[in-house]
């Protein structure tokens, strides 16, 4: 039943009952004169009033947007896929999921809106970023800025204690797009994430073999992965006076110094954070620093940190983690790097951000610049939050930057001209004479019961040219051609569209035979 409910808002409607003599004038014009004197009930009358209410309502929209069509383009920071790009990102999910499942992680999902009390005070000065929503019926939501508070409100919602997941899912931040450089405001995340009370550093060992797995099958040329300890930094500040309240700040602020010169992130900590300059220039002192092993053993006799609780506590476990990563055989691509805060406020131990140093690709002539591919770290306190009794539970995980990976990859197939295929059809049903659509349609439809990924031309008599054009056209390897010889002898004529060779098999061994053929 059509409701005109909607319709009272954009134009005037005939009143319910009947009215004596003729409508008045309404706001300067009659609202109804051609309707007098009123036409006799029935549903020529009811269609006509119906036609003026809509096209009163398309009249007052069209004016209330100045008779112009609406602007044809995506929101700033977002994008269309078309089915190459879904097809290219696909093969590089596959690849992320395949090594999170190779280390035993179980996927979840949670809603892409969270409240927004649940949001907020976890991501430091991000915090300014999140998408806020109107008020929804009584609650104040927002769109998730990342995949791990919401990882952290499941567990302690569920009473999880112990658990090792994955969760690939779409962000949203209202950040300063720069699509050239894979940041966008809307983008896919890949988190992986163990969550319990473990020995230390085995866990964040595993997390950093991850990153190094999968940066290494992706093949993007060279990277090194940096990592840092949270508490070490907090020590750094402590041992350089800087009271405990500006640690957060302090720590946002070095953060930019993989984008920013040390002069640049001096002159802020003292004209816009409030530190001294000694107290500056003593922190960088020791956040230039990079290095291994025998860094951290330098700092742990440095005669200022090594009386600090704190940063003690962080360069033994950093060393018990280079022993492992030692074991794993990765330390070639690992640095302890002093400089990496990671900006987030629930970082509380191991933080770490694998960085790409120049694509290996003779195609590209400049580098592609897209900043860190990767990042995690440990997050003990986090879950606790959430926690109406404050029960912590330890977690660890790692974000692959999915967005940025995949716009390096965009160039390089479009550098290379690679033609990526956009659907993975093995073969097409095909007929070289007239009539036999008949013969086209049995057949797809047995190898679509076998479990084959079969097309055919939607029309009743194409050519044997475009047909086979077509399979050249979207890489379908196969042909199965049957005619009226091939039905006549029970055969198929089965066509290797690459070499073009052509073979009569028996029909009732055609699936075996293209299962054979496309082994890997």
């Amino acid at each position: 039943m059509l409701r005109l409910g909607p319709l009272a808002a954009a134009g005037r409607l005939l009143p319910a009952g009947p009215r004596l003599g003729p409508p008045r004038p309404s706001g300067g014009r009659v609202g109804l004169s051609r309707s007098w004197p009123p036409r006799p009930p029935g549903p020529v009358g009811d269609r006509g009033l119906l036609s003026r209410q809509v096209r009163a309502a398309a009249g007052s929209a069209g004016s209330a947007g100045g008779g112009r069509s609406p602007a044809l383009k995506t929101p700033k920071g977002t994008r269309d896929h078309p089915p190459a790009h879904v097809a290219l990102r696909d093969r590089l999910l596959a690849a992320v999921v395949t090594c999170f499942k190779r280390h035993g992680a179980a996927a979840i999902d949670t809603p892409v809106l969270e409240l927004r009390e649940t949001l907020t005070g976890k991501y430091g000065e991000g915090t300014k970023l999140i998408y806020e929503l109107q008020d929804q019926g009584g609650e104040l939501l927002a769109l998730r800025y990342d995949l791990t508070v919401p990882f952290a409100r499941y567990l302690a919602m569920n009473k999880i204690t112990n658990m090792k997941r994955y969760h690939v899912a779409k962000v949203y931040r209202r950040d300063n797009p720069a699509t050239t450089r894979g940041r966008y405001r809307e983008f896919y995340q890949c988190d992986f994430d163990i969550a319990g009370q473990f020995d230390p550093m085995i866990p964040d060992a595993e997390c950093l073999k991850i990153v190094h797995e999968i940066l290494s099958d992706l093949q993007l040329g060279d990277f090194i992965i940096k990592v840092n300890d949270r508490r070490i930094l907090n020590g750094v500040f402590a041992v350089c006076g800087i009271p405990e309240s500006k640690f957060i700040t302090t720590c946002s602020t070095v953060d930019k110094l993989d984008k920013m010169p040390w002069e640049e992130v001096r002159s802020e900590m003292v004209g816009e954070k409030g530190l001294s300059p000694e107290a500056a220039d003593h922190i960088g002192e020791y956040v230039q620093l990079h290095g291994g092993l025998d860094l951290i053993e330098q700092l742990l006799q440095d005669p200022k940190l090594s009386q600090n609780k704190l940063a003690k506590e962080g360069l033994g476990d950093m060393k018990l983690l280079f022993e492992y990563l030692t074991l794993f055989g990765i330390t070639g691509k690992i640095s302890f790097d002093l400089s990496l805060a990671r900006g987030l406020d629930y970082y509380t131990g191991v933080i770490f951000e694998a960085v790409l140093l120049e694509p290996e690709n003779d195609h590209v002539e400049e580098p592609v610049s897209v900043g860190s591919v990767a990042g995690g770290g440990r997050y003990d306190g986090l879950v606790g939050m959430f926690d109406p009794k404050g029960r912590k539970v330890p977690c660890v995980g790692v974000s692959i930057g999915i967005e940025r990976i995949f716009s390096i990859l965009e160039q390089r197939v479009k550098a290379s001209g690679e033609k990526v295929r956009t659907a993975e059809t093995q073969v097409l049903v095909a007929t070289p004479q007239k009539h036999l659509l008949a013969a086209r349609l049995k057949l797809i439809s047995e190898l679509w019961d076998a479990g084959i990924k079969a097309e055919m031309l939607y029309k009743k008599d194409p050519k044997l040219l475009k047909q086979l054009q077509y399979c050249e056209d979207t890489g379908i390897p196969l042909a199965a051609i049957v005619g009226e010889q091939e039905l006549m002898d029970g055969v198929v004529k089965l066509r290797d569209v690459a070499t073009r060779e052509e073979v009569d098999i028996p029909r009732e061994k055609l699936v075996d035979e293209i299962r054979r053929r496309l082994e890997p």
